[in-house]
């Protein structure tokens, strides 16, 4: 049983990894798109990676079962709550500077429903219209600090299920 968790959440973990590293690998391409462009293509990405995006709590959850599974202060321990601390690193990154810059990519959009109320939490909330390549450069480099946090979560996680 054990065994099985450790796989799944390696599994989990990789997803959401996976998600931020997708991210990140556009950035050279997306910083040489026009505002037009920029806007037209990036409400695209919303329906999937919003689905993904689950990968994210759940592999946080499946972490710390086996943080609190494994034996305290063993190698394996401190390997599971360092891919634990780095994955909820990437998360608190998504929700504190990712998040409330979606909601300016949103604005021409009417999620309904769950996804309206998601993507209105902690949504970027301004009186003046922002500078788009401010919001842009923000929103990118979000993705790449957070793919560089779930790698090493993901790391980390292997090397624990390897030792």
């Amino acid at each position: 049983m054990f065994q099985a968790l450790e796989i799944l959440t390696v599994l989990v973990v990789a997803v959401a990894m996976a998600l931020a590293l997708a991210h990140a690998l556009e950035l050279p391409g997306k910083m040489r798109l026009s505002k037009e462009q920029y806007l037209a293509v990036q409400p695209i990405y919303y329906p999937g990676f919003t689905f993904g995006g689950i990968a994210e709590p759940l592999g946080l959850i499946m972490t710390l079962a086996l943080i609190v599974l494994t034996p305290p202060f063993s190698g394996t321990y401190w390997l599971t709550a360092g891919a634990f601390v780095s994955l909820l690193a990437m998360h608190a990154i998504y929700w504190m500077v990712t998040h409330p810059v979606n909601n300016f990519w949103l604005k021409e959009q009417q999620p309904e429903g769950a996804g309206k109320r998601f993507f209105s939490f902690r949504s970027h909330r301004d009186a003046n219209e922002p500078d788009w390549t401010v919001l842009r450069d923000r929103w990118e480099r979000s993705h790449l600090l957070r793919a560089i946090f779930g790698l090493v979560s993901l790391i980390l996680l292997v090397a624990a299920v390897a030792a």
